[in-house]
């Protein structure tokens, strides 16, 4: 969604318990869903816990649970409510929501989310991990992500990620799309 600035700061929030679920999920967990590395190049060199995905033609498709929710949704959807409530207006709709993982030596190319669902949702990151050699560009600027707070991001901007560090970089990711939104559709 267009913020009209590049990002903002939404505030520290209540992760603990979401973190360390993600830190303690096996291998495999990060191998079970694919598609996004597959079908979308600029992510080639993640991986993802996929909780809830949508289909290209949203509003117009569905959405649907993946293999993640089964392993995180009791302790994200917590947060993920925390935060619609807190900073903004509930009664809307999730349809995208999970662990993304940037593998250490990773990128991802320049870009800006294209699909109409991106246009109308607010896109949501809350640090799991990070290091210092974690090079995220918004616009061309670094952003910093502290683990313990939240962001929205302009994804209708352009935005990259590098990681040159040595240990992967972790991000909780959903997209929100308030009910005005979809009466709007």
């Amino acid at each position: 969604m267009d913020i009209d600035v590049a990002h903002r700061y939404l505030g520290q929030v209540p992760m603990d318990a979401l973190r360390e679920r993600i830190l303690s999920l096996p291998l495999e967990a990060w191998q079970e869903q694919k598609m996004r590395q597959q079908v979308y190049e600029v992510h080639r060199d993640t991986e993802s816990i996929v909780m809830l995905f949508c289909d290209e033609s949203w509003p117009d498709g569905d959405i649907y649970r993946e293999a993640g929710w089964d392993r995180i949704a009791d302790v994200a959807m917590p947060l993920i409510d925390h935060i619609v409530n807190t900073y903004y207006e509930p009664g809307g709709t999730v349809l995208r929501a999970m662990a993304a993982k940037l593998k250490v030596g990773g990128r991802i190319v320049p870009h800006t989310d294209s699909l109409r669902s991106f246009e109308m949702g607010h896109r949501i990151h809350v640090p799991i991990t990070t290091n210092p050699a974690v090079n995220f560009l918004l616009e061309s600027k670094p952003v910093r992500f502290e683990i313990g707070s939240a962001y929205e991001l302009n994804n209708q901007r352009r935005h990259s990620a590098s990681n040159l560090g040595k240990e992967d970089r972790i991000s909780f990711i959903f997209d929100y799309v308030p009910a005005g939104a979809i009466s709007g559709a």
